[in-house]
């Protein structure tokens, strides 16, 4: 029973688990108090899903989370380890996946919408509006690694 206990506080402690939390969480309270200070905010409820759920903006907290995960491990384990091997695949399909899939994906959806609202405006179609999944411009995924990459040196040096 010790045992599993020092490994669950070894992997809580675990600086590489600890980065991706930070730039994670650091990622959202950027993007939060951008909106908060531009006046975007409507409602409590909504700045608690800001901080903690909506995707989308500046910075982009999958990149950011993603590239402390790569660089801390790199940085713990060595380019040359198959972990880190891993971890760049990972880092390369979530950044092409923010950037091209789902930024594609938003904009089809918004059309989407704009189409359907005004066939239904003219009687044509009843239209329900679908989910428009916002991606990440390539500055928001930029600025998500930079502050991924700085939080990933940081656990790792520090």
């Amino acid at each position: 029973m010790s045992d599993a206990r020092e490994q669950i506080v070894s992997f809580i402690k675990n600086p590489v688990l600890l980065s991706c939390i930070c730039s994670w969480f650091s990622a959202q309270l950027i993007k939060t108090l951008i909106k908060l200070f531009s006046g975007k905010v409507k409602s409590i409820g909504e700045l608690f899903e800001l901080l903690l759920w909506r995707t989308g903006s500046m910075p982009s907290s999958h990149a950011s989370m993603v590239a402390s995960l790569c660089t801390s491990i790199g940085l713990r384990s060595g380019i040359d380890s198959d972990v880190f091997v891993l971890s760049l695949g990972f880092f390369l399909v979530t950044i092409r996946d923010a950037v091209g899939v789902r930024r594609a994906n938003g904009i089809q959806a918004r059309m989407i919408n704009m189409i359907g609202r005004k066939l239904s405006e003219k009687n044509v179609v009843e239209f329900t509006p679908i989910k428009e999944v916002q991606g990440h411009t390539p500055l928001e995924v930029a600025m998500g690694c930079l502050l991924g990459i700085s939080i990933g040196v940081a656990f790792s040096v520090l």
